[in-house]
């Protein structure tokens, strides 16, 4: 089956997951179920568009299939960002009630602080990029450890609403956030799109890039960029989920086995789709909220990473 016909046949099974979970058990609640599920079905084709492409475009750039862009500590940012404000403002405060406010905030320290360290990473010309990967895991451990460190001592009763924002969640998204993050998403691809036409080439290597006429350190910059809107856009929006981009790129290269990022892209997208919204589905449908989405998919993509770490050492 050629590539184009895969892609065709999996947008049409996230279509038919989409319209499952949106008409399943409706019982003709049109006005009040009905627009809820169609903001959770959005929020969640946003997550999975947006990490399963960032995902793909950084491990091209780092030229390792069992990396995420969490290593890049913004997960533990975003943590350490809510903690610090529960324990210093408190949970009535206009910044952690406000979720608009939240979210603008959160995403603005993200990409400022992605900003930061790759202008100083980068001021110096030929940086290597596993300096970068480098410093982002010190940097993502040390958030770590100060969110440890505060969420000891912060009360008890706030401490849960720094532990209902651990998790990613599609159960309580603002209507509001969903069509801001899409309006950012959308301007943000559109800018991103025609730098596509490099990711080819960068998968060649640095040295094979520069000799085919590829601008390799800004291309970089402007991808890595990207990745860190899209990440926080995400992170922000439904909360961190660890393992899942790595899950839904290395199906989409195992599934296509194609050089084409345009393929690669699109085909981890509609399958982070399939598995957003049918898990969704299930949490909801067959676990009766027992559990969360985002425990299931971290622990299947922590698995599914043991598997790819076995898999390169025999290899």
């Amino acid at each position: 089956m050629r590539n184009s016909m895969k892609l065709a046949l999996l947008a049409l099974i996230a279509a038919g997951c989409c319209a499952i979970y949106l008409f399943h058990d409706l019982n003709g609640s049109f006005d009040y179920a009905l627009p809820r599920r169609i903001v959770k079905v959005i929020a969640m084709v946003i997550t999975g568009f947006t990490i399963a492409y960032a995902t793909v475009v950084f491990q091209t750039i780092t030229h390792n299939k069992i990396l995420t862009p969490s290593i890049m500590g913004l997960d533990s940012l975003y943590l350490l960002l809510q903690t610090l404000m529960i324990f210093f403002l408190g949970s009535d405060h206009l910044m952690a009630v406000n979720k608009q406010i939240n979210f603008l905030i959160s995403v603005a320290v993200m990409i400022v602080f992605s900003l930061l360290l790759y202008r100083f990473l980068f001021k110096k010309a030929g940086q290597q990029i596993y300096f970068l990967l480098l410093v982002g895991i010190i940097v993502g451990t040390f958030f770590s450890s100060i969110s440890t460190f505060f969420q000891v001592l912060i009360d008890p009763n706030e401490f849960q609403i720094v532990q209902d924002r651990m998790f990613a969640s599609f159960n309580n998204i603002n209507s509001d956030l969903v069509w801001l993050s899409a309006g950012i998403v959308v301007v943000v691809t559109i800018f991103a799109w025609r730098y596509v036409k490099y990711l080819d080439v960068l998968s060649l290597g640095r040295e094979t890039a520069i000799n085919l006429g590829v601008p390799y350190d800004a291309v970089v910059k402007q991808m890595l960029m990207i990745v860190a809107v899209f990440i926080s856009i995400s992170t922000a929006l439904v909360g961190p989920i660890t393992f899942f981009g790595l899950i839904v790129a290395n199906l989409s290269y195992q599934f296509f086995k194609t050089y084409k990022h345009r393929t690669l892209i699109g085909g981890a997208v509609v399958m982070s789709i399939i598995a957003l919204v049918g898990g969704q589905w299930v949490v909801e449908r067959v676990f009766s909220f027992s559990t969360t989405l985002s425990v299931i998919i971290n622990f299947v993509g922590g698995v599914y990473f043991i598997y790819l770490l076995l898999k390169a050492r025999n290899a």
